[in-house]
């Protein structure tokens, strides 16, 4: 399974439709006038964000995006049919690059922006536009005007108003499928989520978007394990839940809570600054309680901060919910 955050595909506008020599022939008009229609426009690449793609999964099998061709003109003044525009859909939070200069050209952040990738070509004009009060009958037309190619780089950064962040194997797609209806791979073993999973939380009448985030490891600011693959999408979360194994000793608590948020800063100033809730997980787990509360001193985060739950059983999840929507009203203000 890949981590489909990344896609490069080309697009390719229709061709204007080409202008149409010709000229009347009725029976008692021996000579009529040009009456060449002009030739319609090609269609043009439209990128829109849909709210119902969430990767760019569809891209890895179909990387070239064509619109069709305007119709040419016809006589009789018939202007040539033009192309609809092709609509092609991406996730919401997806950065549309120039992929042979690197410049960004459009970032889709909310369902139904669009970007107009490549517009189509326009459409000939036919003889009868070269009509003048000199040359009464030219047997001119132009050709339509051809579409553009470009090659595009895509990459997606989730939008979801809160990630679950912590080292592989927190506990974090258990926690993920038991608030929500996600249905995350969970494993006894790391890296189980290789690819972001979003859940819709309901609770007391709010619905927001949990965001279940590949584990981090020891250097993922350099790349290491996922690493800027994982901490990308931990840019446009409003608020972070760091979840803690509360089946380790205290020590390794803390260090896999410091662990996360150094490499968090080293990534980018500022973000492990973000309203963060840290969940101990696995009190169910016999010393959890007293691990978890040793660690929570040594963090020097207030037990206001801070939740314990299993999400094995249930445990402390109420709690953690109300905890989650103060948390998100805290970015708000």
């Amino acid at each position: 399974m890949h981590f489909i955050d990344e896609a490069t595909i080309t697009v390719r506008s229709g061709d204007g439709g080409r202008g149409c020599v010709s000229f009347r022939r009725e029976k008692f008009v021996p000579r009529g006038g040009p009456d060449g229609g002009a030739g319609g426009n090609g269609g043009g690449v439209l990128l829109v964000a849909s709210p119902h793609l969430s990767t760019l999964l569809d891209f890895r099998y179909r990387h070239i995006h064509k619109a069709r061709r305007g119709e040419h003109g016809k006589g009789k003044n018939m202007i040539g049919k033009s192309a609809p525009d092709l609509r092609v859909a991406v996730p919401p939070g997806t950065i549309v690059y120039d992929a042979d200069t690197g410049e960004t050209l459009a970032d889709l952040t909310r369902p139904g922006e669009a970007y107009l990738a490549a517009p189509g070509g326009r459409g000939g004009r036919g003889n009868w536009s070269f009509t003048t009060s000199v040359n009464q009958a030219p047997d001119t037309a132009e050709p339509g005007e051809p579409g553009t190619e470009r090659r595009l780089k895509l990459e997606l950064k989730l939008i979801a108003r809160i990630g679950l962040v912590g080292l592989p194997n927190a506990g974090k797609s258990t926690l993920l499928s038991r608030i929500s209806r996600a249905k995350p791979k969970i494993a006894d073993y790391p890296f189980t989520t290789l690819s972001p999973v979003l859940g819709v939380v309901s609770h007391r009448d709010e619905e927001f978007v949990v965001a279940d985030l590949p584990g981090l490891i020891e250097g993922a600011h350099r790349g290491a394990g996922l690493g800027h693959r994982f901490l990308k999408h931990v840019e446009r979360t409003e608020g972070l839940v760091h979840v803690l194994d509360a089946g380790q000793p205290p020590e390794r608590i803390v260090e896999a809570y410091r662990t996360i948020r150094d490499e968090m800063e080293r990534f980018q100033a500022g973000l492990a600054g973000r309203p963060t809730l840290l969940v101990f997980n696995k009190m169910d787990l016999t010393g959890a309680r007293a691990n978890a509360e040793r660690a929570l001193a040594e963090t020097g985060h207030p037990p206001e901060d801070a939740c314990f739950i299993s999400a094995a059983t249930g445990e402390g999840i109420v709690p953690f919910l109300d905890k989650l929507l103060a948390l998100g009203r805290r970015q708000e203000g």
